[in-house]
């Protein structure tokens, strides 16, 4: 017994990387699992790679919050909040707080140094002692909702307004609106989820879950284009080098948003019995790629420049005008997606799979986004297969300098 108080002590002064590196174990990928029979290593020779076992922390300070140019993470744990009537201070006092979390859960620490006191409740919820960061970032943002509820309309932008109504979309106000976003993605579905869970821990009695939303990522390697539900590559045109990232991404105002982006979120249920349903010349031509390779139709890679009006020898539209990546190229704006699928059991009204894509886009203009979706429109060959459901604007601060906090510029 004596021997158990003194062994809990000393983790509780350890960070769970300095756990492990003290350890010597090199990583999750080390570690095979905690269970009645305790954690063993693998042998030297079948050590991972880092790029395997997730042992990377990425720092939450920057110019740029991380979670967006950082390369695709395996899951995603989305939540949105709605803030409860509390002052301006004590809503600037729990982004004090999230900062000083967030900076620990990116490193692998946890969120807080924990009491002796074995009867009062831990402050880390402890799901992930022993685990890597498996490359946790977390980006936040905020809707003009929250502006207005914290007394900022002062800080209004002309852009930033919500959405205008789309063709076909069927929003259901359970997953749309909210105050605060808040993304967290890891290589490790359960590190996400515990970095959210301990947020709203501390957030409790100021802020309440609007809704959530977790995903996954179908990446090969970091380099690979994930796949969606419809086995088709899902953001190959993204913005790769830190001019195209200029252009696109990174808002380039001079105010509280200044080095930030914005972010366009929407749940997107995909009806995969009908696609299943329908034959591979047909999936090709609502996309306007191959499905195999990704290359848009006419060309053999997946990253040929393209454009929607590229017509063959005889004259004849090389892809469907109505085709997906036809009428989404037409419109002329640069997105960077970074959408995760999601597979939720089984629809209690269809009997069928509850699947869908939790689209996640970023750009310096919300215009970008609007008019890329204008151009789909009601003609998109794909509306007969998704169905718009969830939808959010969110203006993601930019990155925080140590000694600061999230939103520093905006409530001071």
């Amino acid at each position: 017994m004596v021997e158990d108080k003194k062994k809990g002590l000393f983790d509780q002064k350890l960070s769970r990387r300095d756990f492990l590196k003290k350890s010597g174990m090199a990583g999750a990928g080390a570690i095979i699992g905690a269970s009645a029979l305790g954690s063993f290593l693998l042998p030297k020779t079948q050590e991972k790679t880092k790029e395997a076992d997730g042992d990377e922390s990425i720092s939450f300070y920057g110019k740029h919050q991380a979670g967006i140019m950082t390369p695709m993470q395996k899951n995603v744990y989305f939540v949105v909040l709605d803030l409860e009537e509390v002052s301006r201070e004590e809503v600037k006092q729990l982004f004090k707080d999230w900062t000083a979390y967030a900076a620990k859960l990116v490193e692998g620490d946890r969120v807080d140094t924990e009491s002796s006191n074995t009867y009062l409740p831990p402050k880390d919820t402890g799901e992930t002692v022993g685990l890597n960061p498996y490359r946790l970032t977390l980006t936040f943002g905020i809707s003009r909702s929250f502006l207005k509820k914290c007394g900022l309309t002062q800080k209004e932008m002309a852009i930033f307004k919500d959405f205008p109504p789309f063709p076909k979309e069927q929003l259901e106000d359970k997953y749309t609106g909210g105050d605060i976003a808040i993304q967290a993605c890891a290589d490790d579905e359960q590190v996400a989820f515990h970095a959210v869970r301990n947020l709203i821990r501390k957030g409790r009695g100021k802020v309440t879950l609007k809704w959530s939303q977790s995903g996954f990522a179908a990446i090969g390697d970091r380099k690979s284009t994930p796949r969606n539900l419809f086995g088709f590559k899902d953001g190959t045109v993204n913005p790769t080098t830190a001019n195209d990232f200029d252009k696109v991404v990174w808002y380039d105002g001079n105010d509280w948003l200044k080095n930030g982006s914005f972010m366009a979120v929407r749940k997107i249920r995909m009806h995969l019995e009908t696609w299943d349903r329908t034959n591979l010349a047909e999936q090709e031509n609502t996309f306007g790629r191959y499905r195999d390779s990704g290359a848009p139709f006419g060309k053999t890679d997946e990253f040929s420049d393209f454009s929607w009006d590229d017509k063959d020898k005889d004259g004849n539209y090389l892809m469907p005008v109505d085709s997906h990546v036809s009428l989404a190229n037409k419109a002329g704006k640069k997105l960077l997606r970074r959408s995760y699928s999601y597979a939720d059991g089984i629809n209690e009204k269809t009997g069928q799979f509850e699947s869908g894509l939790l689209f996640i886009a970023f750009e310096k203009d919300p215009q970008q986004f609007v008019d890329v979706q204008t151009s789909l429109g009601a003609t998109d060959r794909l509306n007969e297969y998704i169905t718009h459901i969830g939808s959010g604007l969110f203006a993601c601060f930019g990155g925080v300098e140590k000694g600061g906090y999230l939103g520093q510029d905006l409530f001071e």
